[in-house]
């Protein structure tokens, strides 16, 4: 390797052991210590993956939908394009991105929104490719990159410090979604809006049937994923954590006429543009062979570190098991939820006293004021919703928890 790369070899040669290869044999212990060593596992896997990923997909590590004609790089763009305007991004906003990658969301974004972004990411390989790509793409005033755990976000950048945040199939890497989220939750301004492209196993998926097993566990041994959940996982964590949620939908069970997993299907004759041929044939029989072959002779030479070889051969496994997933309708890479986090307001246990005044004492006929105060959580807060509220001058608004 050369001298100054940040990959650990120790790491990339240990990746595939966190596994049984045999889905029915992979058992609740193995699954534990990936959880609980779920940092040196993701690290492992994109030390080995990185360069194999920017070979064979680009810049941006992420699935997207597709239209008939649509080149596969404006594909991509367009739905982070889409994630960015669901959030509602707009000029001059604080914004983090969770598991950033080597930056090619946050720097189309950026692009798009003129928001400023920050991407966190653990892996120090892929923050130093990030840091260099957008120093060539003149971005590093609008887009910087830090090494950090998004299990520990607050203790790293502080609470309510982002204006929004958004996540692009990174944090099925977290041990728990109410770990990563409740972090998300905790960095949030008051108000402010989370947006998530989930992985998550679909509602149709059945872990009691070997078939559904294997699909999950060849996501997981393929994308290093310590344990793969469902939709039902991740709603209920955004909700467990305080989440208003605001948007939800499964963007790959539209009934697109190319699917999002076409890419990994290797065939040629589906590609959407001539230049697209070579992406896919890359995910070719022949293709995945001769990349293999390649990496085989870099790792002998020492030009990528050991262990490459065996994490090309698991990606190969990943590529069978979404196929799979994606045309069975068992795993979506697209599950988007957007969502709100709502500020607390206390009540005094007595009511509340409000008075309102009008402009002149010739308007004071009354007008529409906008309250705050609806829904109640608990002995001591009311949860914020919108309500208009016509007044005259004043009123005492009763303790809804006595009715």
């Amino acid at each position: 390797m050369p001298a100054a790369d940040a990959r650990s070899e120790a790491r990339v040669s240990n990746y595939t052991k966190f596994w049984n290869k045999d889905s029915a044999k992979d058992t609740e212990s193995d699954k534990e210590n990936r959880l609980g060593q779920y940092t040196d596992l993701v690290n492992g896997y994109y030390d080995g993956a990185t360069e194999l990923y920017e070979y064979g997909w680009g810049e941006s590590f992420h699935f997207c939908r597709f239209y008939k004609g649509e080149a596969f790089l404006q594909a991509l763009a367009r739905h982070e394009h889409y994630l960015a305007s669901m959030i509602g991004l707009r000029p001059g906003m604080r914004v983090l991105d969770v598991g950033c990658g080597v930056g090619g969301p946050a720097r189309e974004i950026a692009r798009f929104s003129d928001a400023t972004i920050v991407g966190v990411n653990n892996n120090e390989f892929q923050v130093g490719r990030a840091r260099q790509k957008t120093a060539r793409a003149g971005l590093s005033d609008k887009v910087s990159f830090v090494k950090g755990n998004f299990m520990a976000l607050e203790e790293q950048f502080g609470a309510n410090s982002f204006d929004a945040v958004y996540a692009i199939e990174a944090t099925c890497h977290a041990p728990t979604f109410e770990g990563v989220y409740g972090e998300v939750f905790k960095i949030l301004k008051p108000g402010g809006v989370f947006g998530v492209y989930e992985w998550c196993m679909t509602d149709s998926w059945d872990p009691s049937k070997p078939a559904h097993k294997a699909v999950s566990h060849g996501i997981e041994v393929g994308d290093g994923i310590a344990e793969m959940r469902t939709l039902h996982d991740a709603r209920k964590a955004l909700k467990a954590v305080g989440f208003e949620i605001v948007h939800e939908e499964d963007l790959a069970a539209r009934p697109d006429p190319v699917p999002w997993y076409y890419p990994l299907e290797g065939d040629i004759f589906k590609a959407q543009t001539l230049w697209d041929v070579f992406t896919v044939f890359r995910m070719s029989r022949l293709g995945k062979i001769i990349t293999q072959n390649g990496v085989w002779g870099l790792e002998k030479i020492g030009f990528v570190p050991k262990g490459t070889y065996d994490v090309g051969e698991s990606l190969k496994v990943a590529a069978d098991a979404l196929v799979e997933g994606g045309r069975e309708k068992l795993f979506t890479p697209m599950a988007l939820w957007v969502v709100r986090k709502v500020s607390i307001i206390p009540l005094p246990r007595d009511g509340l006293h409000l008075t309102f005044r009008s402009p002149s004492t010739r308007e004071a006929s009354g007008y529409v004021v906008t309250l705050y105060l609806m829904h109640v959580v608990d002995d001591d807060h009311l949860l914020p919703s919108v309500s208009p509220l016509s007044v005259l001058t004043s009123s005492r608004l009763p303790d809804p928890r006595r009715d």
